[in-house]
């Protein structure tokens, strides 16, 4: 009974049409929920409004990673589709990778994305992760090949083509790293900041890439 409790905890109905497909413009009137806990009340804002939320003396804290074009597809000799997720870069050519479909792959594999870059798998993992090693004209930095081959991963329930990279990044992504975006900071805007600014909040800056192990379902029970 416990074991079904917590399995549950985290389930719960979202009718697909209730899931926007395209980010609203501008990026601050999005829609903002606030719960007063005293007294309590529930309140159906936009999130512009978080200025009214925020005080002199107050610290807000946001995460200045920059989202990687990080899907990838490729084929093998035989024409067979494969589709990579960077994970983590180990080194100069060296990725910690989602790929799929994984049962496709062994080691020694080699997935050629175009005439100028390939990957061949070096490690196989568990959960559909493997280690492949990046070959590619030196004439170009892997990163601009990057950007060539590459496109943003978007969460699952989003179906809808990104017409615009830069919309999957938030307005002080300064450092690339992330397979995801720190989506909570998508609605700022430099105007929004430069307010709170004015008003006396503080803002620092961190950074932490976002996997994506974001997008997965909680598996654990506890």
């Amino acid at each position: 009974m416990q074991r079904e409790l917590l399995r549950t905890t985290y389930h719960y109905d979202l009718p697909e049409e209730l899931i926007a497909q395209t980010p609203v413009e501008p990026r601050d009137s999005s829609r903002l929920l606030c719960f007063n806990r005293k007294p309590e009340k529930v309140q159906d804002l936009h999130f512009y409004d978080i200025y009214n939320f925020l005080n002199e003396g107050d610290v807000l804290v946001i995460n200045n990673t920059r989202v990687l074009p990080a899907r990838l597809f490729g084929f093998k000799h035989t024409g067979a589709k494969i589709e990579i997720l960077l994970q983590k870069r180990v080194d100069l050519t060296h990725w910690e990778v989602i790929a799929k479909p994984f049962k496709r792959l062994d080691v020694g594999t080699e997935i050629v994305f175009n005439e100028n870059i390939s990957a061949v798998v070096t490690n196989k993992a568990t959960y559909g992760s493997c280690v492949i090693e990046f070959r590619y004209n030196l004439e170009k930095t892997f990163e601009e090949h990057l950007m060539e081959i590459g496109t943003v991963p978007l969460p699952p329930y989003i179906r809808e083509k990104l017409k615009d990279r830069e919309r999957y990044q938030t307005v002080y992504a300064k450092v690339e790293g992330s397979s995801a975006a720190p989506t909570a900071g998508l609605h700022f805007t430099k105007e929004l900041l430069d307010r709170l600014k004015d008003k006396g909040v503080e803002i620092c800056e961190v950074l932490l890439h976002v996997g994506l192990g974001t997008f997965r379902p909680v598996k654990e029970d506890n």
